[in-house]
């Protein structure tokens, strides 16, 4: 991969780190399931008009939209809203590596490498000591949500296989429409009426800011430039750089919300951060390569 490339991926994953800083942010003081809504409200508008529909069943597109929007970033929303720390959260989400995988052991019947299986192993070690230690913020229902989130990840990985060829970035957009709807709904449920249209009424210009962040760069810039990145130099090249984000969502949440981790911590996050690295190069180094691990990694921003 050409120099001027890696850098591109490289920001790109910046700007998929720096986004849980944002999430943070932006639930502060606000329904989280409303900015998800607002989130993929931006996110589809107005690129669904430049954006050709993909050629996908109408059942598949709903899909895809209630997995990605409702279960992967409500329930992330939700968490980081209950205490979960910005740079915890981007590390427990790449657990959809490993989810990814084992679902399509189970559904698919592909194969699970020694490598991928020595991965989980080294990462469901270092989650089970972040679970065990409490240190985290936000308790053990902000824990649950957010490996939720990351399962709810993995399926919609599944979803973008079953769509073969079609244009992912049109999948994307098309699929935003689904999301703001059932949101809106849920954030009336859960944070109450009042509250939501406060905050649709009275946001402030930061609040707006993050929104718009998150719909324009992390979703449709970052991903159009991560999707065409893999299109030229391939996904094998490209989507282990993917591996950057919880490095700088970690980086960007200590910088920002002066962030530590106790000693425990630390060693679960290298644990959980080495199955990934295993998971990933393992076939390689073994002398095995995956294409599985390659495609579970990294196809969509988050």
């Amino acid at each position: 991969m050409p120099l001027r490339a890696f850098l591109l991926a490289l920001f790109v994953t910046f700007i998929w780190g720096v986004n849980f800083v944002v999430i943070k942010l932006s639930v502060d003081g606000a329904p989280p399931l409303l900015v998800a809504a607002l989130r993929f409200t931006l996110a589809a508008l107005p690129a669904v008009f430049f954006v050709r529909r993909p050629a996908v069943p109408l059942k598949l597109l709903v899909g895809y939209g209630l997995t990605v929007g409702v279960v992967q970033f409500g329930l992330l929303y939700v968490a980081v809203q209950l205490g979960l720390s910005a740079g915890l959260a981007s590390l427990l989400m790449q657990m959809q590596a490993f989810l990814t995988a084992l679902l399509s052991a189970w559904l698919l019947k592909e194969r699970l490498l020694p490598n991928q299986i020595a991965g989980m192993g080294l990462a469901f070690v270092g989650m089970a000591l972040i679970g065990a230690s409490g240190s985290h913020q936000g308790g053990v229902l902000s824990f649950g949500l957010v490996l939720l989130a990351a399962l709810g990840w993995a399926f919609s990985n599944l979803q973008v296989r079953q769509a073969g060829g079609a244009d992912v970035i049109g999948l994307v957009v098309w699929s935003s429409l689904v999301s703001p709807l059932p949101l809106l709904l849920g954030s009336g449920l859960l944070s109450g009426w009042g509250p939501t249209l406060h905050a649709l009424t009275h946001g402030s210009l930061g609040f707006w800011g993050g929104v718009a962040f998150m719909g324009y760069f992390n979703t449709v810039l970052g991903f159009g430039l991560w999707s065409r990145l893999i299109q030229q130099y391939g996904a094998a090249r490209v989507a282990p750089l993917s591996l950057m984000v919880p490095v700088f969502g970690l980086l960007s949440s200590a910088l920002y919300f002066h962030e530590t981790f106790p000693a425990l911590k630390v060693a679960a996050a290298l644990l959980v951060f080495a199955g990934l690295l295993l998971h990933v190069f393992g076939g390689r180094w073994l002398g095995t390569q995956s294409s599985a691990a390659s495609r579970s990694q990294g196809q969509r921003p988050l």
